[in-house]
């Protein structure tokens, strides 16, 4: 096996009781997460999970859930890494779809999962296989596979999500360069609460264990409890969304917070202004490299160097291996010069295999050359830096969540008094957009804002429900009936 599992597995060996974890109800070694991998690997066998199985990972961000991460991909399992916010629809949307057979999740989650043979409670409930059991089962060596690591759902633009399939060598060599695009040290401690299923949230964990240092992870992101985490464990980076830098800056305990212990503070996700990263950098006293990437990457394609020149507002360099081409957006065989405006093509190992059971899909994303369309506008100046400047893809991005208008308006469309819905993106100070639905009501029918938020509520992820409610009465339209997305902003 040459992927994400070895990054665990080699750290163990070389920093055996080096402490590679910190969470708010345990401190791990490296030797101590190794092994629990390597049990969760046996327990998951015993069980019947054989190679090339789906695995569901359904949590919020605690040190059972990496244990069960490594554990998974030993036994020669895909992991299908699912948001702790998504509903029951939603989670049954994604098991089924990528034919999950184990789910691994938690007492309070528990409920939520349907239609899958074996479910595991990282809280050792009723009605599920203990994860304390898995922990006792004697351990396996990795399974050596060929096969993909991860099924990771981003929105699609049909109102379903997309399994973007990746690969272990993919996953691998995404947290190697970050490591060393970051210059990470054996020595580093870093804070971050981005959540575990999430590429970026992934990748600032096991780029962290690349080196060999220590990563202390939140279950939630509090702006008071990461300026005690950053002073009380002297943490060098801290990593995170445009939402919690804006929020740091905002809290009063920023004031009397001791940042003096960082170095470096990374930020991804989504466009971060430049009065913020300044600001940022002016209280903290270290730089704030941004990073660029998406789920079909399998994490980051683009960043800075902490010992590079600071180009602010960019999104940095391609990482090494890493082929960026700005494409004509009438003829994307052809590359426009620099300065000139875009679509990001990106080639490389980092590049997923595909969509899952989606071949159209993967032939509208992929070229038969292997460039990834990524649906975002930008360009090259001439020292090589990279920026982005406009979304081609209808995308949300809400405090670092991606959000596709489709599953807004297809849950809303069911409501008895909608007669037409479009949902688009307002700009918020704090969570960089908010999701607006802007909706037309069906004639003699009524219904409020209120209404119409809660009607999404058992379908739709917090992150992913509108925030606003526009009531109009039309919505700009193509001749051939295609709502006008980019007008919607001014009704």
């Amino acid at each position: 096996m040459t992927g994400p599992a070895d990054i665990l597995r080699t750290a163990a060996r070389r920093h055996p009781d080096r402490t590679a974890l910190v969470t708010a109800t345990r401190t791990l070694t490296y030797r101590e997460l190794d092994a629990a991998a390597a049990a969760v690997a046996g327990g998951l066998r015993d069980r019947g999970i054989a190679p090339g199985d789906v695995v569901t990972l359904y949590a919020p961000n605690r040190w059972e859930w990496l244990a069960a991460y490594h554990g998974a991909l030993r036994a020669g399992a895909v992991v299908n890494p699912a948001n702790a916010l998504l509903t029951a629809e939603e989670l049954g949307y994604v098991t089924q779809d990528c034919r999950a057979a184990a789910v691994i999740t938690t007492s309070a989650l528990r409920e939520r999962v349907t239609g899958v043979a074996l479910v595991v409670d990282l809280d050792n409930g009723a009605d599920a296989v203990p994860f304390a059991d898995l922990l006792e089962a004697a351990p396996r060596e990795p399974v050596d596979v060929d096969g993909p690591c991860t099924i990771a759902y981003t929105s699609g633009t049909t109102g379903h999500p997309k399994g973007a399939v990746q690969s272990h060598y993919g996953v691998l060599v995404n947290c190697a360069l970050t490591a060393t695009m970051h210059a990470r040290r054996e020595d580093d401690v870093v804070v971050t609460a981005l959540p575990l299923p999430h590429v970026y949230g992934n990748v600032a964990v096991h780029s962290t264990f690349c080196a060999g240092g220590t990563v202390v992870l939140r279950e939630r992101f509090s702006p008071g409890d990461v300026f005690a985490a950053i002073e009380e464990h002297r943490a060098t980076i801290f990593e995170g969304v445009p939402a919690m830098y804006a929020m740091l800056l905002a809290d009063p305990a920023l004031a009397r917070a001791d940042l003096s212990s960082l170095t470096r503070s990374t930020v991804g996700g989504q466009t971060i202004a430049v009065t913020t990263m300044r600001a940022w950098q002016e209280r903290s006293g270290a730089p704030l490299l941004q990073v660029w990437g998406m789920t079909e990457l399998s994490g980051h394609a683009t960043t800075h160097s902490p010992h590079a020149p600071e180009v602010l507002g960019s999104i940095g360099v391609a990482y090494p291996g890493v082929q960026i081409r700005v494409a004509d957006l009438d003829d994307p065989a052809r590359d426009v010069p620099d300065g000139v405006r875009g679509e990001l093509l990106v080639r490389g190992p980092v590049v997923m295999l595909g969509y899952h059971d989606r071949p159209e899909a993967t032939a509208e994303t992929m070229d038969a050359d292997g460039w990834l369309r990524t649906g975002d506008l930008g360009y090259r100046d001439p020292t090589g830096h990279l920026f982005v400047v406009d979304r081609k893809k209808d995308l949300i991005i809400t405090g670092g969540y991606n959000v596709y208008p489709a599953e807004i308006e297809r849950v809303l469309a069911g409501h008895p008094a909608v007669a037409m819905v479009a949902a688009g993106p307002v700009p918020d100070a704090v969570r960089g957009e908010l999701a607006c639905a802007y909706v037309v009501l069906r004639p003699g029918e009524t219904a409020t804002a209120d209404e119409l938020i809660a009607f999404t509520t058992p379908h739709l992820a917090p992150y992913k429900r509108p925030r606003l409610v526009r009531f109009v009465d039309r919505l700009p339209a193509t001749p051939s009936g295609k709502i006008k997305r980019r007008e919607l902003a001014g009704l």
